[in-house]
């Protein structure tokens, strides 16, 4: 069975994603930095008022992914709190600065995930970061992480679709290959053939207006002036019934 899972950057994100009839979410905060980790209160509210599985992201900062001490403790705190505040898995990335995978830490949090039954370790997109993709997702293979997020180690899914392909080919039986980045209602019918992926990932974006956002001079925006991004409820809705189909 194909899934299709929502990247969400808010509690009414994730209902937009659940009324649209998807099953499953990455939540985050800050979209437009490739994805933070979520206010508890979004988790909390988002598990209490819909039936989604729900990955939080688990990511303290923009920019890459080879933290500092001070970085990791936090990350740790905050899988812990998500974990026991209802979510389903965690989504995370460690990187050491040559781009090969941060083995202690990534066994650390795999550990952790695992200790709370039936909870699912994901390793976003660093992955696409590394320095060897065959060498680095054999180690997270044996460290025990269940998906990877990929673009194929490029900027969008279609771009990376030949490695994505292979992926799947050499891996798909170990380990679940979800692909994300520039996926929509438009290309995800030709990507999933000309792939073979079962699982894809994404934003089904849309933009509403908060006036105040440019204002006396003063400027909160990251896109247009006034806009910031949201789930598409009608797009969440047309990308699953094409995957039905």
């Amino acid at each position: 069975m194909k899934i299709v899972e929502i990247c969400c950057g808010s509690y009414e994100d994730c209902l937009a994603a659940y009324h649209g009839g998807a099953k499953r979410v990455e939540l985050n905060s800050a979209l437009h930095l490739g994805g933070l980790t979520p206010s508890v209160a979004s988790l909390v509210k988002s598990k209490q008022d819909t039936e989604l599985k729900i990955i939080a992201m688990v990511r303290p900062r923009a920019a890459g992914f080879n933290y500092s001490k001070e970085d990791i403790e936090v990350m740790f705190m905050d899988a812990k709190i998500l974990l026991e505040n209802g979510a389903d898995g965690i989504a995370f990335g460690f990187l050491n600065l040559d781009g090969t995978i941060d083995i202690e830490n990534t066994k650390k949090m795999v550990n952790l995930i695992k200790s709370y039954n039936g909870k699912e370790a994901v390793f976003h997109r660093a992955y696409d970061c590394v320095k060897d993709p065959y060498v680095a997702i054999e180690q997270l293979i044996e460290l025990g992480v269940n998906r990877i997020l990929t673009s194929g180690l490029k900027e969008k899914a279609i771009q990376g679709k030949a490695m994505i392909k292979e992926l799947v080919s050499k891996y798909g039986n170990r380990i679940e290959i979800l692909a994300g980045s520039g996926i929509n209602d438009t290309n995800v019918i030709e990507f999933i053939k000309e792939t073979n992926i079962q699982q894809v990932h994404s934003s089904c974006k849309d933009w509403k207006i908060d006036p105040t956002t440019t204002m006396n001079g003063v400027s909160y925006a990251y896109h247009n002036e006034n806009d910031y991004e949201v789930v598409s409820l009608d797009k969440v809705k047309k990308i699953i019934e094409l995957i039905k189909e």
